[in-house]
Protein backbone atom coordinates (compact mmCIF):
# COMPACT_ATOMS: atom_id res chain seq x y z
CA UNK A 1 0.00 0.00 0.00
CA UNK A 2 0.72 3.44 -0.64
CA UNK A 3 1.06 6.15 1.67
CA UNK A 4 -1.07 8.34 -0.48
CA UNK A 5 -3.89 5.52 -1.29
CA UNK A 6 -7.31 6.88 -0.90
CA UNK A 7 -10.31 4.98 -1.22
CA UNK A 8 -13.65 6.78 -2.02
CA UNK A 9 -16.76 5.25 -0.49
CA UNK A 10 -20.46 5.82 -2.20
CA UNK A 11 -22.93 4.51 -0.49
CA UNK A 12 -26.03 6.10 1.04
CA UNK A 13 -26.10 3.88 4.30
CA UNK A 14 -24.58 5.45 7.46
CA UNK A 15 -24.01 2.32 9.47
CA UNK A 16 -22.04 0.63 5.86
CA UNK A 17 -19.59 3.78 5.30
CA UNK A 18 -18.98 4.25 9.44
CA UNK A 19 -17.58 0.83 9.70
CA UNK A 20 -16.01 1.24 6.00
CA UNK A 21 -14.27 4.25 7.88
CA UNK A 22 -12.78 2.71 10.68
CA UNK A 23 -11.60 -0.46 9.09
CA UNK A 24 -9.55 1.71 6.10
CA UNK A 25 -8.93 4.19 8.34
CA UNK A 26 -7.36 1.11 10.61
CA UNK A 27 -5.54 -0.36 7.82
CA UNK A 28 -3.98 3.28 6.73
CA UNK A 29 -6.20 4.64 3.78
CA UNK A 30 -7.70 7.70 3.86
CA UNK A 31 -11.32 7.75 3.28
CA UNK A 32 -13.53 10.12 1.49
CA UNK A 33 -17.67 9.78 1.74
CA UNK A 34 -20.14 10.22 -0.71
CA UNK A 35 -23.88 9.55 0.34
CA UNK A 36 -25.59 9.26 -3.29
CA UNK A 37 -24.25 8.69 -6.90
CA UNK A 38 -24.14 12.40 -8.17
CA UNK A 39 -21.90 13.48 -5.13
CA UNK A 40 -20.18 10.42 -5.86
CA UNK A 41 -18.83 11.06 -9.27
CA UNK A 42 -18.19 14.82 -8.16
CA UNK A 43 -15.89 13.08 -5.54
CA UNK A 44 -14.30 10.81 -7.71
CA UNK A 45 -13.40 13.75 -10.12
CA UNK A 46 -11.92 16.09 -7.82
CA UNK A 47 -10.43 13.50 -5.51
CA UNK A 48 -9.29 10.88 -7.76
CA UNK A 49 -9.20 8.24 -5.48
CA UNK A 50 -6.92 4.76 -5.91
CA UNK A 51 -9.71 2.85 -5.25
CA UNK A 52 -13.45 3.69 -5.15
CA UNK A 53 -16.21 1.18 -2.85
CA UNK A 54 -19.67 1.64 -4.62
CA UNK A 55 -22.88 0.49 -3.55
CA UNK A 56 -26.00 -0.50 -6.41
CA UNK A 57 -28.54 0.92 -4.20
CA UNK A 58 -28.07 4.27 -3.99
CA UNK A 59 -30.95 6.82 -3.52
CA UNK A 60 -30.83 8.89 -6.67
CA UNK A 61 -30.01 6.19 -9.44
CA UNK A 62 -28.87 3.21 -9.85
CA UNK A 63 -25.17 2.17 -9.00
CA UNK A 64 -24.92 0.64 -12.08
CA UNK A 65 -25.24 3.68 -14.32
CA UNK A 66 -22.68 5.33 -11.78
CA UNK A 67 -20.54 2.68 -12.71
CA UNK A 68 -20.80 3.23 -16.70
CA UNK A 69 -20.60 6.92 -15.69
CA UNK A 70 -17.25 6.08 -13.98
CA UNK A 71 -16.02 3.77 -16.35
CA UNK A 72 -15.80 6.52 -18.96
CA UNK A 73 -12.92 8.39 -17.57
CA UNK A 74 -11.73 5.94 -14.40
CA UNK A 75 -9.49 3.58 -15.27
CA UNK A 76 -8.11 2.48 -11.33
CA UNK A 77 -9.92 0.14 -9.14
CA UNK A 78 -14.06 0.14 -8.35
CA UNK A 79 -15.09 -2.78 -6.12
CA UNK A 80 -19.39 -3.21 -5.61
CA UNK A 81 -20.80 -3.81 -1.81
CA UNK A 82 -24.62 -4.69 -2.46
CA UNK A 83 -27.01 -6.68 -0.83
CA UNK A 84 -28.01 -7.79 -4.08
CA UNK A 85 -26.47 -10.81 -4.64
CA UNK A 86 -28.09 -12.27 -7.88
CA UNK A 87 -25.76 -13.83 -11.04
CA UNK A 88 -27.24 -11.40 -13.16
CA UNK A 89 -26.57 -8.36 -11.38
CA UNK A 90 -23.12 -9.29 -10.46
CA UNK A 91 -22.42 -10.30 -14.10
CA UNK A 92 -23.48 -7.01 -15.33
CA UNK A 93 -21.53 -4.55 -12.65
CA UNK A 94 -18.65 -6.74 -13.48
CA UNK A 95 -19.33 -6.59 -17.00
CA UNK A 96 -19.92 -2.57 -16.69
CA UNK A 97 -16.14 -2.25 -15.71
CA UNK A 98 -15.71 -3.55 -11.70
CA UNK A 99 -13.03 -4.83 -10.91
CA UNK A 100 -14.59 -6.70 -7.79
CA UNK A 101 -18.10 -7.82 -6.48
CA UNK A 102 -18.90 -8.17 -2.38
CA UNK A 103 -22.47 -8.72 -0.87
CA UNK A 104 -23.25 -7.16 2.23
CA UNK A 105 -23.15 -8.78 4.98
CA UNK A 106 -19.65 -8.67 4.41
CA UNK A 107 -16.42 -10.02 6.38
CA UNK A 108 -13.86 -6.93 6.72
CA UNK A 109 -10.81 -9.21 6.72
CA UNK A 110 -11.88 -10.20 2.94
CA UNK A 111 -12.67 -6.74 1.90
CA UNK A 112 -9.32 -5.50 2.67
CA UNK A 113 -7.57 -8.35 1.05
CA UNK A 114 -10.06 -7.73 -1.90
CA UNK A 115 -8.58 -4.54 -1.68
CA UNK A 116 -5.00 -4.92 -1.16
CA UNK A 117 -5.17 -7.28 -4.83
CA UNK A 118 -6.73 -4.68 -6.67
CA UNK A 119 -4.56 -1.98 -5.28
CA UNK A 120 -1.63 -4.36 -6.18
CA UNK A 121 -2.74 -5.07 -9.56
CA UNK A 122 -2.64 -1.35 -10.14
CA UNK A 123 0.60 -1.04 -9.05
CA UNK A 124 2.37 -3.62 -10.03
CA UNK A 125 1.10 -4.38 -13.48
CA UNK A 126 0.49 -1.03 -15.11
CA UNK A 127 3.78 -0.82 -17.54
CA UNK A 128 5.15 -4.10 -16.40
CA UNK A 129 7.01 -6.23 -19.12
CA UNK A 130 7.70 -9.11 -16.84
CA UNK A 131 4.82 -10.16 -14.56
CA UNK A 132 6.03 -12.40 -11.96
CA UNK A 133 3.59 -15.16 -9.42
CA UNK A 134 5.96 -17.07 -7.62
CA UNK A 135 7.72 -19.47 -9.65
CA UNK A 136 5.79 -18.32 -12.20
CA UNK A 137 7.14 -15.54 -15.02
CA UNK A 138 5.32 -13.99 -18.19
CA UNK A 139 7.30 -12.23 -20.47
CA UNK A 140 4.94 -9.39 -22.05
CA UNK A 141 7.44 -8.89 -24.91
CA UNK A 142 8.97 -12.28 -25.88
CA UNK A 143 5.18 -14.18 -25.29
CA UNK A 144 7.84 -16.64 -23.06
CA UNK A 145 6.20 -18.42 -19.70
CA UNK A 146 8.37 -20.32 -17.39
CA UNK A 147 7.95 -21.94 -14.18
CA UNK A 148 10.84 -22.74 -11.89
CA UNK A 149 12.75 -21.28 -14.60
CA UNK A 150 11.60 -24.11 -17.15
CA UNK A 151 9.88 -22.68 -20.10
CA UNK A 152 6.61 -24.12 -20.81
CA UNK A 153 4.89 -24.97 -24.11
CA UNK A 154 1.68 -22.49 -24.55
CA UNK A 155 -0.08 -22.25 -28.10
CA UNK A 156 -1.06 -18.76 -29.03
CA UNK A 157 -4.05 -18.87 -27.99
CA UNK A 158 -3.44 -20.23 -24.25
CA UNK A 159 -0.54 -17.23 -24.16
CA UNK A 160 -3.40 -14.85 -24.80
CA UNK A 161 -5.57 -16.18 -22.36
CA UNK A 162 -3.29 -16.51 -19.61
CA UNK A 163 -1.77 -12.69 -20.57
CA UNK A 164 -5.18 -11.29 -20.38
CA UNK A 165 -6.06 -13.06 -16.80
CA UNK A 166 -2.83 -12.20 -15.12
CA UNK A 167 -2.94 -8.28 -16.17
CA UNK A 168 -6.22 -8.12 -14.36
CA UNK A 169 -5.07 -9.87 -11.28
CA UNK A 170 -7.55 -10.32 -8.53
CA UNK A 171 -9.85 -9.18 -10.82
CA UNK A 172 -12.76 -11.18 -11.92
CA UNK A 173 -13.60 -11.29 -15.23
CA UNK A 174 -16.89 -12.88 -16.63
CA UNK A 175 -16.94 -15.83 -19.18
CA UNK A 176 -18.76 -13.43 -21.47
CA UNK A 177 -15.48 -11.09 -21.39
CA UNK A 178 -13.15 -13.70 -21.27
CA UNK A 179 -14.48 -15.14 -24.72
CA UNK A 180 -14.79 -11.55 -26.21
CA UNK A 181 -11.56 -10.39 -25.93
CA UNK A 182 -9.69 -13.49 -26.74
CA UNK A 183 -11.69 -15.25 -28.95
CA UNK A 184 -14.09 -12.72 -30.45
CA UNK A 185 -17.64 -11.47 -30.26
CA UNK A 186 -18.92 -14.55 -32.45
CA UNK A 187 -17.61 -16.97 -29.50
CA UNK A 188 -18.95 -14.91 -26.09
CA UNK A 189 -21.74 -17.84 -25.63
CA UNK A 190 -19.39 -20.74 -25.81
CA UNK A 191 -18.74 -21.01 -22.17
CA UNK A 192 -17.90 -25.09 -22.47
CA UNK A 193 -14.94 -23.86 -24.77
CA UNK A 194 -13.42 -21.54 -22.51
CA UNK A 195 -13.89 -24.14 -19.56
CA UNK A 196 -11.03 -26.64 -21.98
CA UNK A 197 -8.63 -23.87 -22.59
CA UNK A 198 -8.96 -23.34 -18.53
CA UNK A 199 -8.42 -26.59 -17.91
CA UNK A 200 -5.49 -27.02 -20.44
CA UNK A 201 -3.69 -23.99 -19.04
CA UNK A 202 -4.12 -25.02 -15.49
CA UNK A 203 -2.40 -28.33 -16.41
CA UNK A 204 0.52 -26.11 -17.29
CA UNK A 205 0.75 -23.71 -14.79
CA UNK A 206 -0.35 -24.91 -11.94
CA UNK A 207 1.46 -26.75 -9.07
CA UNK A 208 -1.80 -28.72 -8.60
CA UNK A 209 -4.44 -28.48 -11.16
CA UNK A 210 -7.38 -29.78 -9.34
CA UNK A 211 -6.53 -27.63 -6.39
CA UNK A 212 -5.64 -24.14 -8.77
CA UNK A 213 -3.78 -21.70 -6.75
CA UNK A 214 -3.61 -19.10 -9.57
CA UNK A 215 -6.66 -19.77 -11.96
CA UNK A 216 -9.42 -19.28 -9.51
CA UNK A 217 -12.78 -20.11 -10.49
CA UNK A 218 -15.83 -18.38 -10.03
CA UNK A 219 -18.76 -20.31 -10.24
CA UNK A 220 -21.27 -18.99 -12.74
CA UNK A 221 -19.77 -15.90 -13.04
CA UNK A 222 -15.93 -16.47 -14.26
CA UNK A 223 -12.78 -16.68 -13.46
CA UNK A 224 -9.75 -14.60 -11.51
CA UNK A 225 -5.97 -15.15 -11.36
CA UNK A 226 -4.51 -15.03 -8.40
CA UNK A 227 -5.42 -13.18 -5.17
Amino acid sequence: MNEEDTILIIDDEKQIRRLLEITLSASGYKVIQSINGRDGLIDAATHRPSLIILDLGLPDTDGQKILKKLREWYQKPVIILSVRDSEEDIIKALDNGANDYLTKPFRTGELLARIRAALRSENEMADSAVITFGSLTIDCTSHVVRKNNEMLKLTATEFSLLLLLAKNRGRVLTHQYILKEVWGYKYIEQTQYLRVFVAQLRKKIEDNPSKPSLLITESGIGYRFGE
